[in-house]
């Protein structure tokens, strides 16, 4: 592919997602009215590329008559929470090589010494060299530079693909890890050297170490990557550059991905947030919960004002703090791959294990012998045998249920049906717990939110959940199931920057402030420039993490402006802590510790409606119902009309309980439940009580 042609803003713009068991592509035909084509293949795990072009081709649209492509990717995530990490070195300061590894003090288990840790860089490549500079950035001991080559050569001769330089308060003066990764290019074989302030300037050196040795570990292999990727399109007569998503939820050319590659991590899900965020402005839905059902996860988050929240503290496991600004995602590990089983003291658990793609549930016929949350959906009348995707060997809904009564049943004396319904019951109630664990427990009322379902299975549960949470309504969009694919195709492009202050706001240099947020505005406008596409607008936010002095936890405060003083700093503080805990400390001073800016290059807004192709809308209510079935709601069975999803009429209004299919996902009302469609396709459902 050559480099040197743009991508074009797009008539026709193709979105991919690559999930853990499925790739999922919406295109969008600018051209032709803004008809959409959706495909839904087999991820290729040895070969991620593979499943895009499959994608690609199941479209049937030519992939050189493509004008844009836009690609959500898991490579780097699975790469760092599978520890498939290419071999990486450190060059620290003397005395500090164990930081990335002492990390806070904590344990892998809240209680007992178990559990192990395992840094990124194991200790016999973390190397040391002479050189120290203070907190204030005055040097105290000058860089040894024949130290720093030979600790190079030592690790390009112990194999390594990847470099990290990171030195003592870098963040405050750069200057020993700017000339370290001068002298380390001229004999690394490759570009893959990460400087620590240059991905993430603030203090605390074992988030900044850790976040950069993962930078680090994972180049290489998105490179690799993206080069295959590069390399499919262009045999296939695509001849532009292609954008990533990153995991703020923007989007960044793949000809400068890699440079910050630790960026991409969480990229899929912060795709489906984003779609989220834009659907529901377009409903009039601007503060929703995401909840977004996958195979072994589900994932949650909370967008307050039509914008997802985003934090630079996520930490994706024990000890792995990744501190770049990420869309806020919860995970916890339940997901309708889920496996149901009785433990020792008699008792119903649901995951964490989970059947994953392969085997897989029961019913997809891949040789899983576990019940798991989807086999109770299948049990249970809420999906139909014959509409699974990817099903290998056809297996009976009563064989199933056998299963259910043997492993569930036996031991808790319930038949098959009744064990399912409560495997169903008690898998809602960990989904649940992370619900609130992004909205109750900071402080949010779920009565003021509305609940944002996709995901493969994320519909089949939604109003349930939202009954138990008091959330009054439910919003599904037109395409649940390939949500993150349509993140992936309104994203914007995004660019995030921090730095630390660490003053007083008593004391504070105002306009050192300001002269900090204009540097990261202007870097962000540079930077956008340089893309293959051209934003129709800018938009720039600010923010302050800030504390009390003599605290560690840090609240964000939104910025009004650029011009930040003293008097303005100090009350936005007071204003939020007061928001997140209901406590004035008006006595205690206030701590600037780093600034953050995003700046956003805003791309044209798509047409949602056609998701679902108006032509095959039925006239009336009637003409969509498929067939009247048993399904078990609130502990017994009921009759329940079953509607094709795309031809319910945009004015249908259906009644509870109902089953709502499509090809990507299956949507149940409860009983009590009221759905009407909006102009988009959605499905919005008013929770009955």
């Amino acid at each position: 592919m050559d480099e040197n042609i743009p991508a074009k803003a797009g008539n026709v713009v193709a979105g991919i997602d690559v999930g853990g068991t499925f790739t999922d592509l919406l295109l969008v035909d600018g051209a032709n009215g803004g008809a959409v084509r959706i495909a839904k293949t087999p991820t290729t795990v040895e070969n991620q590329a593979h499943g895009v072009i499959a994608a690609l081709d199941e479209t049937g649209f030519p992939i050189a008559g493509i004008d844009l492509i836009v690609h959500g990717t898991t490579t780097t995530t699975n790469a760092v929470l599978e520890r498939r990490l290419a071999k990486t070195g450190m060059i620290t300061t003397r005395g500090f090589r164990d930081v990335i590894e002492l990390g806070r003090r904590t344990r892998p288990q809240p209680y007992g010494m178990t559990g192990t840790f395992v840094p990124v860089i194991p200790r016999n490549l973390r190397l040391e060299v002479n050189e120290r500079v203070e907190a204030s950035g005055r040097v105290r001991e000058p860089l040894d530079e024949d130290g720093l080559r030979a600790a190079v050569r030592e690790l390009v001769d112990a194999g390594c693909e990847a470099l990290v330089i990171h030195f003592l308060h870098a963040y405050a003066n750069a200057e020993h890890e700017r000339r370290a990764a001068e002298i380390a290019a001229e004999t690394w074989p490759n570009g893959h050297i990460t400087t620590g302030h240059s991905l993430l300037s603030e203090a605390r050196e074992f988030e900044r170490g850790v976040t950069a040795s993962v930078n680090a570990a994972v180049q290489p292999i998105l490179e690799r990557y993206v080069g295959r990727l590069r390399d499919e399109l262009s045999s296939r007569g695509y001849g532009r550059d292609f954008l990533i998503m990153n995991g703020n939820g923007g989007m960044i050319s793949a000809r400068f991905v890699t440079r910050e590659a630790a960026k991409t991590v969480m990229s899929g899900p912060a795709s489906g947030v984003i779609a989220a965020a834009y659907t529901g402005r377009r409903a009039g839905f601007e503060n929703l919960v995401t909840y977004d059902m996958g195979g072994t996860s589900t994932d949650v988050a909370l967008i307050l004002g039509a914008e997802p929240a985003v934090s630079n503290e996520i930490e994706i496991e024990y000890a792995m703090p990744i501190h770049v600004p990420m869309v806020a995602v919860h995970t916890v590990g339940a997901g309708g791959g889920s496996i149901a089983r009785v433990d020792a003291s008699g008792l119903i658990q649901v995951g964490p294990e989970s059947a994953g793609a392969n085997p897989g549930p029961i019913c997809y016929g891949r040789g899983g012998t576990e019940p798991t949350i989807t086999d109770a959906n299948l049990v249970l009348g809420r999906l139909d045998p014959k509409k699974l995707l990817a099903v290998d060997t056809p297996v009976t809904v009563g064989t199933v249920r056998n299963i259910f009564e043997d492993r569930i049943g036996k031991a808790t004396g319930l038949d098959g049906a009744a064990a399912a319904g409560a495997v169903l019951r008690l898998g809602n109630i960990r989904m649940a717990g992370a619900i609130r664990m992004v909205s109750v427990s900071r402080g949010h009322d779920p009565r003021d939110f509305t609940l944002f379902a996709f995901g493969g299975a994320g519909p089949l549960h939604a109003s349930a959940l939202a009954r138990e949470l008091g959330l009054p309504r439910v919003l599904v969009p037109a395409r649940p199931g390939i949500t993150n694919a349509l993140g992936c195709v309104v994203a914007d492009l995004r660019h995030d920057f921090v730095n630390t202050v660490n003053q007083p706001v008593a004391t504070l240099d105002e306009k050192h402030a300001r002269d900090v947020l204009a540097r990261h505005r202007a870097e962000g406008e540079a930077l956008i420039a340089k893309e293959a596409i051209r934003p129709r607008s800018l938009r720039v936010g600010h923010s302050a993490d800030m504390q009390f002095v003599g605290q560690t936890h840090l609240i964000n405060v939104p910025l009004p402006s650029a011009e930040v003083d003293r008097a303005t700093l100090q009350g936005l503080f007071e204003k939020a802590y007061f928001a997140r805990f209901k406590v004035e400390l008006p006595e205690i001073r206030a701590n600037l510790v780093n600034l953050n800016t995003s700046v956003t290059g805003v791309r044209p807004d798509i047409d949602l409606s056609r998701l679902i192709d108006p032509a095959g809308r039925a006239a009336t209510l009637a003409g969509a119902l498929r067939e009247v079935r048993p399904v078990w709601f609130d502990g017994g069975w009921r009759d329940t009309p079953v509607y094709l999803r795309e031809k319910l009429p945009l004015d249908a209004v259906i009644d509870g309980p109902a089953i709502l299919e499509q090809m990507d996902a299956t949507t149940a009302l409860e009983p009590g439940d009221r759905a009407r469609s909006d102009a988009d396709g959605n499905i919005v459902i008013e929770v009955g009580r």
